[in-house]
């Protein structure tokens, strides 16, 4: 995708994985560059990218010096489901924020008190667990809580009718494979390290290991422009994106995490009223790409 590439409303929510609302708000709120053609609303895929770079940097105005107060509630993840979550948690009259950053920054940023909750996908290949092993290990000496949100299917991206035939880990260190890779912390980023490393291989033998991209839409988008020919992500997106196919390969544990000493608070609590209402379980029961069977289930306290 061309950094001068015009992009639609429609366009940059799949690439931020947010709703069109959100979109006009940080247009309005000038966190997102912007341009008209006659009556049209236009994007740069650079202006999204700058502002990604910047919510990494910054999650959320004030919170890099600052604790997240009580009552300012920040959730941090790039799922949609987190967004209609924030939603349904402003309507209790907390002030709801979100921060679109990966899982392994969003761990980072809740050890930091910078936010209240991360949503967190990352599996360890020595355990085969999801989000614990890497909870223990970034937020060391910290009580927290792990609560599930959804289960996902992860696998590849690939060009309808998946003419290099890419179905196993393995089959990415084929010679003339061609890889459109996440960005570094982000869990899909993590599960293919992970493989990559039980496999003995080296990133680097991977063509196209190096390229990084922001959301699972665009790399799902590279991948259908003919950029690329795999990448991985979630099953939902390539019901979205056009000219591709999806080889599923594992199912994740999305998972929100949680400081022990935060739970009982009122932002957190209605965040679990909300999980445990069944108001957001039957929002994306019917979707696809969601198992919201454990919703709102405590799957670790530590």
């Amino acid at each position: 995708m061309r950094n001068d590439e015009a992009l639609t409303v429609d366009d940059v929510a799949e690439i931020l994985q947010v709703g069109r609302n959100t979109v006009y708000a940080l247009k309005d709120k000038g966190e997102l560059g912007s341009y008209k053609v006659g009556r049209k609303l236009r994007f740069t895929y650079a202006d999204v990218q700058a502002y990604i770079a910047r919510s990494k940097a910054a999650p959320t105005a004030g919170l890099a010096t600052a604790p997240a107060s009580r009552e300012r509630f920040v959730i941090c993840g790039q799922d949609i489901i987190l967004d209609v979550l924030s939603n349904y948690v402003a309507q209790t009259g907390i002030e709801s924020l979100r921060a679109y950053i990966g899982s392994y920054d969003a761990l980072a940023d809740l050890y930091k008190d910078r936010v209240q909750v991360a949503s967190s996908h990352l599996w360890d290949g020595e355990t085969g667990e999801y989000n614990v092993p890497y909870v223990r290990k970034l937020l060391p000496g910290v009580a927290v809580v792990v609560v599930n949100l959804t289960y996902r299917m992860q696998g590849f991206y690939v060009a309808k009718g998946n003419p290099k035939n890419l179905r196993t880990w393995e089959d990415l260190l084929r010679p003339g494979v061609r890889l459109v890779n996440r960005e570094k912390g982000a869990g899909s980023r993590v599960l293919l390290d992970e493989h990559v490393r039980l496999l003995g291989a080296e990133p680097s033998s991977i063509e196209g290991y190096g390229t990084e991209t922001q959301s699972h839409i665009a790399v799902a988008s590279s991948v259908a422009r003919g950029r690329g020919d795999v990448a991985v992500g979630s099953e939902k997106i390539a019901r979205q994106v056009e000219g591709i196919d999806f080889v599923p390969l594992q199912k994740e544990r999305y998972d929100l995490v949680v400081k022990r000493e935060n739970f009982d608070s009122r932002p957190v609590q209605a965040m679990m009223g909300v999980l445990e209402s069944g108001l957001l379980r039957e929002e994306f029961a019917g979707l696809g790409g969601y198992d919201t069977s454990d919703m709102g289930r405590i799957v670790w306290i530590g």
